[in-house]
């Protein structure tokens, strides 16, 4: 859910009042932040089901506020896993939309619009999922209120469980900006691994213009998960974020 209009404005203003070297030097991301070609030690040697499942599914947002719509594409792609037949197509975001048929999450993933609350979020996921057939599926939620232990403990014990199975995945509701150093917002993107020795989570993140998949602590990810989207988001205004966790049942 990424808007640059304002801070387009913002450099605009900043380019006219100092030099062009004030600006220059910025890195890509945050200290927070390791993108996944400096580190793929992890990805080499453990099994990673997630992240190699949901990498042949990875997409873009296709557009601004469409965070929520690529994510969830993704998730049905990996619940439906390749297609048997030849004329039986993989998941569009453009199609997904189509046929949950929710004018409402149309509307609020539209170039422009105003993205999901969280709770809106975990409702289009279980739409999306009936709408596709999927079946035999619980959508578990963790949506931790504080920074203490015990909230860090429930986030690590959900990503290391869902690292452990190939049979479930994880979407985060976060604030972007708390991970990358940039933009201060809601967001919406999978987990694609959890390397638990060095309490690293990769994101693979929907915003694709701006960033490729990147690891982050996994205290830094409850840091976004607890930040709340700043007034200027409008109807987001207070919104803080959870893991989504989709569990599929066994498969026969």
């Amino acid at each position: 859910m990424r808007h640059r209009m304002l801070p387009l404005v913002i450099l605009l203003l900043a380019f006219a009042a100092a030099p062009a070297v004030a600006l220059q030097g910025k890195p890509k991301l945050g200290p927070d932040a390791v993108p996944i070609t400096a580190r793929s030690d992890y990805l080499r040697a453990a099994p990673a089901p997630d992240y190699w499942k949901l990498s042949a599914f990875y997409v873009p947002q296709f557009t601004t506020s469409a965070c929520s719509v690529a994510s969830v594409a993704m998730a049905v792609n990996f619940a439906r896993g390749l297609p048997a037949a030849a004329e039986a197509p993989i998941v569009t975001q453009t199609a997904l939309l189509e046929e949950v048929g929710d004018e409402a999450w149309a509307d609020k993933g539209a170039e422009g619009g105003d993205g999901v609350t969280f709770e809106e979020f975990v409702g289009v996921v279980d739409e999306s999922l009936r709408s596709y057939g999927v079946e035999d599926y619980t959508i578990e939620v963790v949506r931790p209120r504080d920074d203490d232990a015990s909230s860090l403990a429930e986030v690590r014990a959900a990503l290391a469980a869902n690292e452990a199975s190939e049979r479930d995945l994880i979407l985060i509701y976060f604030n972007q900006g708390v991970l990358t150093g940039d933009w201060d917002g809601p967001h919406i993107s999978p987990i694609g691994a959890y390397d638990q020795g060095a309490r690293r989570v990769l994101i693979m993140d929907v915003d694709r213009e701006w960033y490729v998949p990147y690891w982050s602590p996994d205290e830094k990810l409850l840091d976004a998960l607890l930040k709340p989207a700043p007034a200027a988001h409008g109807p987001l205004a207070g919104e803080t974020g959870g893991l989504v966790w989709i569990k599929l049942a066994a498969a026969p």
